[in-house]
């Protein structure tokens, strides 16, 4: 094999972590293209789709990621989280543990800071947050991501990573997929300022995972604006 594929081969196994309302077949095509850049991978649908509440999942996250620990023999992970699944991600770093687990993160169209409930609910087609947890939880000022965000945004031995878009419908306002404290923040457009990008998008933009591509190899960040 080309010696890309056999550092990838020799690297920590990637975990696609799922998104709110997304089942993992939707993941499927970014976890095909890691596949063909010779990375272990598979992918963690959150319990519920994600609806309930963020630590729960978290929990059984933190179960599967020493699954795959296990099967594979990996020290650590790397993990590529979309939507939820960063905040989920971020969670099990943070609060249970996660962080002598994972090596790398990269969260993909995050609510790290909220979103207006709005946007949820119109992406989700639904009528209110009424009843639905992490809907709740995701939006501006919750009492669980003022929890998440106490002190510092990015605990652990793990390298940080965000990847945006201008045009993500769930996340506004967009900047709230940042993270503070010295993660590596991208936003799509001020590379690509022509790229067209959205909240699912993000799983399966050309250009994104050629961010990425470079996060799991520590790259410096160049996004291929061509990319198919």
């Amino acid at each position: 094999p080309a010696p890309a594929t056999r550092a990838a081969a020799a690297a920590n196994p990637v975990i696609v972590v799922a998104g709110l309302s997304t089942p993992a077949l939707g993941y499927e095509p970014l976890a095909a293209r890691l596949r063909a850049d010779g990375y272990r991978v598979s992918i963690y649908q959150l319990p519920g789709l994600g609806f309930g509440d963020i630590a729960e999942s978290a929990r059984a996250f933190g179960t599967y990621v020493d699954q795959v620990r296990a099967a594979t023999g990996a020290a650590r992970v790397d993990l590529v989280a979309h939507s939820e699944g960063g905040l989920v991600s971020r969670h099990l770093i943070r609060n249970l543990g996660g962080g002598t687990k994972v090596g790398r993160y990269v969260s993909l169209g995050a609510p790290h800071y909220g979103t207006y409930v709005a946007d949820i609910v119109q992406f989700l087609g639904l009528g209110s947050c009424l009843g639905i947890v992490a809907c709740q939880q995701m939006t501006i000022g919750s009492s669980f991501l003022t929890a998440l965000k106490d002190g510092d945004d990015t605990p652990g031995d793990v390298r940080w990573t965000t990847v945006r878009t201008l045009q993500d419908e769930l996340v506004r306002p967009t900047e709230n997929a940042a993270l503070a404290d010295g993660a590596t923040n991208v936003l799509i457009q001020s590379w690509c300022p022509l790229r067209i990008v959205g909240h699912l998008g993000l799983v399966l933009d050309g250009t994104t995972y050629t961010v990425v591509r470079g996060a799991l190899t520590d790259s410096p960040v160049r996004p291929d604006c061509y990319a198919l």
